[in-house]
């Protein structure tokens, strides 16, 4: 009820003094500084352990992806309630019950077979913005990367409304032990581990082809936000994990 109270008293302030407003690059300095540290700990950290995580049988793979998506349904679900998106809600609830008992904690994913499609994920980002709630400034954060004002307002939503969250992380402060929080943290390592495996090429090729590579992944992500907002992204979008 706490982690409630604090994200409508942040979405409040924020509705009020950020509606409509243009995304601008109004940290470019300090962003591009910190692009430039999270690239360096890329080619450092996380492309390694991609490559190698790259090299897995692609059934351990599938099973990562698939199961850690199930999870996200966990934020997704109340997400397409919140933008009105009921059948949406319906589909992804019941992929949701079936993948998580029959297909193994997610790991398989026979809610396809069975004629529930799989959909793009929400966020309290995308909520925000389809409630009318314009990006405010873009900035990188360490680590983290990419995002703009509305969507690390979003950030707080995702973790702290989180079912998941509440359940390993939440459980730890109150039962003192540390397993949950690992459960959670190994949960999102593993995510931001295949995204970056699924994507090694894409980016390989975006850092070849670009002349500026800060500008082209502000452009990238900022329009691959605005097609999840407006729900105008596609199967076949190169960049369908990009967030």
């Amino acid at each position: 009820m706490k982690n409630i109270k604090i994200f409508a008293l942040l979405l409040t302030l924020f509705i009020s003094s950020n509606s409509y407003a243009a995304t601008k690059d109004c940290f470019e300095k300090v962003n591009r500084a910190t692009f430039a540290f999270n690239n360096a700990l890329d080619k450092v950290i996380f492309k390694p352990v991609a490559t190698g995580y790259s090299y897995l049988p692609a059934p351990v793979k599938s099973g990562v992806n698939n199961a850690t998506s199930n999870i996200l349904y966990l934020i997704t679900i109340p997400n397409d309630i919140l933008q009105g998106n009921f059948s949406n809600a319906f589909n992804n609830s019941g992929r949701f019950l079936i993948n998580t008992t029959f297909g193994i904690l997610g790991l398989f994913d026979p809610a396809q077979k069975m004629g529930l499609e799989k959909l793009d994920h929400e966020d309290y980002g995308q909520t925000l913005g389809a409630w009318g709630v314009g990006p405010g400034c873009y900035f990188v954060l360490p680590i983290l990367g990419p995002t703009t004002v509305r969507d690390a307002v979003g950030r707080i939503g995702n973790t702290f409304l989180d079912p998941f969250y509440i359940m390993t992380v939440g459980d730890r402060e109150m039962m003192n032990s540390d397993f949950e929080e690992k459960v959670y943290y190994i949960e999102k390592g593993l995510d931001v581990t295949d995204f970056r495996a699924n994507n090694l090429k894409s980016f390989k090729n975006l850092e070849k082809n670009s002349v500026d590579l800060y500008a082209s992944i502000r452009s990238l992500y900022l329009q691959r936000r605005e097609n999840l907002i407006s729900n105008n992204s596609t199967p076949k979008d190169e960049w369908k994990d990009f967030k």
